[in-house]
């Protein structure tokens, strides 16, 4: 999630106290007819849309640690596929079961890798387009080690290089893969229900301030010192 973009979330938040503090000055002048414009109400609303905010930061935690996690794991797979295919080049193995690793590994390499960003579900979905990456890297490694494994020739000395050790591997990028993937559906969910709290439900914060506002207006005047400091107190839902 972009700095800018959250920082309207609290802005909002932020605001919308100021305005229940300055209702709570007015005392008894502040008397709205609708429930849903009364102090108690507004700062009912102001404790559920601060808990839905923290949440989503919460979550956001958690899918960022499962994006770096899975980035690390990642983060060697190319360079070691490259040195397993110059291994398997000098194995002896068959000249055509080395064109087909090197093959693989030419998949792997342009396999497109796009620097993840976080922020995005705030749009989209995030793992819609990075993911198809990662899903192809593990099918192209995997494919790769099945080649390895038909090539009796293919016993590597280097621990690293061995087929077993590579399933290992495998099964690290699967994990850190699946964990990335899950991650993603509660921040997603906090998302929606912070969302709907502060812009979408029917009594949406944003159309409370509207209305909270209005109402001053007409008990203070529009030209009124009480009127003048909500006035300026800014609600929109960020972009």
């Amino acid at each position: 999630m972009s700095t800018n973009y959250e920082t309207g979330h609290a802005k909002n938040l932020a605001h919308f106290q100021t305005l229940i503090t300055f209702c709570e000055g007015y005392g008894a002048a502040y008397n709205p007819v609708k429930d849903t414009l009364s102090i108690a109400a507004m700062q009912a609303m102001l404790t559920e849309a601060t808990d839905r905010f923290n949440e989503v930061k919460n979550k956001k935690t958690a899918f960022d640690n499962a994006t770096n996690a899975r980035r690390t794991v990642f983060a060697d797979l190319r360079p070691l596929a490259t040195r397993v295919v110059n291994a398997f080049a000098v194995s002896g193995a068959d000249p055509l079961a080395v064109e087909d690793a090197r093959g693989i590994n030419r998949k792997l390499q342009g396999s497109s890798l796009k620097k993840e960003t976080p922020e995005t579900p705030e749009t989209t979905n995030p793992i819609s387009t990075s993911q198809q990456s990662y899903d192809k890297q593990i099918d192209h490694f995997l494919n790769l080690i099945e080649v390895l494994e038909q090539a009796p020739a293919y016993k590597p000395n280097e621990v690293e290089l061995q087929p077993k050790n590579l399933r290992t591997l495998l099964q690290s990028l699967n994990d850190a893969n699946t964990a990335h993937i899950q991650a993603y559906t509660p921040y997603s969910n906090a998302l929606i229900a912070r969302d709907k709290v502060l812009y979408e439900d029917a009594d949406n914060i944003c159309s409370v301030v509207k209305e909270s506002k209005a109402y001053i207006k007409s008990v203070f005047g529009a030209t009124s010192p009480q009127y003048k400091q909500v006035s300026g107190l800014e609600f929109t839902k960020p972009r």
